[in-house]
């Protein structure tokens, strides 16, 4: 990956080590965009999720000198950029609505599979904006992170079982509203 014509990704993180500020601002450039739509999952409108991501950008330069080139670098920073949104979340809201786990249990609704998958990357993403923070932060944890509830648990400070409860409950808000906007796009009354 070429990001100027004479760099490298790994040149210029060599250079952002030597802390040169021009290679800081290439990378940061270069990552900014999708790295900001990771902490938008995280927070609850974009002015929030660009403090997100100056706070995540901080902890990359900190720890670039940690950085062993083990796996991909997007990667890397992705993963200081989940793990900063959440401590960024924690540190400015309260934390967590937790669900009993037969609460969560409850009947799901069924949602035509053609319908959602259909459905705009957009929409979903305002869906799942306007889940509550706990249910948000475990639902983009597990199902668009792939951490598990171990992970989930330690990372949030919530047990496995609330975890997996906080995803149930999200997976059931989700589909409750896609079924709506189902019945909507085909004339049915919901």
């Amino acid at each position: 990956m070429f990001l100027e014509p004479n760099y490298t990704i790994h040149q210029l993180i060599d250079r952002c080590r030597a802390g040169e500020r021009k290679a800081q601002e290439l990378l940061y450039k270069q990552f900014a965009g999708k790295m900001l739509g990771v902490c938008m999952r995280y927070a609850t409108d974009r002015m929030e999720a660009e403090d997100m991501l100056q706070n995540g950008f901080i902890r990359v330069f900190q720890k670039l000198q940690d950085y062993r080139g083990d796996g991909s670098f997007e990667g890397w920073v992705r993963r200081i950029m989940v793990h900063s949104s959440i401590e960024y979340y924690r540190k400015h809201h309260k934390m967590m609505q937790v669900v009993d786990m037969d609460e969560a249990a409850g009947n799901e609704p069924s949602v035509n599979p053609i319908a959602s998958a259909n459905l705009d990357a957009k929409v979903l993403m305002g869906m799942i904006q306007q889940l509550s923070p706990g249910y948000r932060i475990v639902f983009n944890l597990y199902a668009l992170e792939g951490y598990s509830h171990k992970e989930i648990a330690e990372i949030v400070g919530i047990t496995e079982g609330a975890s997996k409860s906080q995803l149930s409950r999200a997976r059931t808000i989700l589909k409750e509203q896609i079924a709506k906007m189902e019945g909507k796009s085909y004339g049915y009354a919901g």
